[in-house]
């Protein structure tokens, strides 16, 4: 069974750093998720111990499960979900303002609005088309007065 977690482990975390190096935000992000979750299940094999369940009263000279090793598995896993949302996020943030996920890409057009910037040419927002959601709100009719 440990040879098996290994393997599954050496798969989880070979695979994320395959997709870390890659030049899409969006494979980032799954790389680095893919590691979070090697990591967890390193966690939870190095600490695989069968015994009975941690709660008294137990039965006295039985070996017994160690929950610590569930538990700080359980909140990385949780913290891990979390930070994937919050690059998700902001990968699609990334992608509704300058319709690229390339880092290529992106570092080119921040390498050019910098260049820009010294030349001491104005730089120019880009002509994304943003998102409903992201838009300001449409401005009341004229004569109307905004009910708040």
């Amino acid at each position: 069974m440990n040879l098996f977690l290994a393997l599954v482990v050496a798969v989880l975390f070979g695979s994320g750093a395959t997709l870390l190096l890659k030049a899409d935000l969006f494979r980032v992000v799954v790389g680095l998720a893919l590691i979070s979750n090697a990591a967890s299940l390193t966690v939870m094999a190095s600490g695989l111990r069968r015994g009975q369940p941690p709660i008294l009263p137990g039965d006295a000279g039985e070996p017994v499960a160690d929950p610590l090793t569930q538990a700080m598995t359980l909140t990385a896993l949780i913290i891990g979900f979390a930070v994937t949302a919050l690059l998700l996020a902001l990968a699609y943030r990334v992608y509704a303002t300058h319709r690229s996920v390339d880092l290529d890409d992106l570092s080119r057009r921040e390498r050019a609005a910098e260049e820009e910037l010294e030349r001491g040419i104005p730089v120019e927002r880009d002509q994304a088309v943003v998102p409903d959601e992201v838009a300001d709100p449409p401005a009341p009719p004229r004569g109307e007065e905004v009910r708040r």
